[in-house]
């Protein structure tokens, strides 16, 4: 499971608040560090829309909603927002 920064796209920005887009063969996003590169760009409280498991691997693809939970130094933290 690697990290693409150019998979990353903004779709709207407004408030100190970003709604981003992600596209991913990997089944799960919300391991630790798994958005880590994304660290300087990436806020607490941005939503990311995420499609995952584009290769159908684990069942997919599949549309998921998460929030950035943490951004500290260099980690950041998400959560699958239900």
């Amino acid at each position: 499971m690697n990290f693409s920064p150019v998979d990353l796209s903004v779709l709207a920005y407004a408030n100190h608040f970003t709604l981003w887009h992600y596209v991913t063969s990997d089944d799960d996003i919300t391991v630790p560090g798994y958005f880590n590169a994304a660290s300087d760009i990436i806020r607490r409280n941005d939503l990311i829309i995420a499609n995952i498991d584009t290769d159908g691997t684990v069942g997919g693809p599949l549309t998921q909603f998460y929030v950035v939970t943490d951004v500290s130094d260099d980690s950041v933290s998400v959560a699958l927002n239900s």
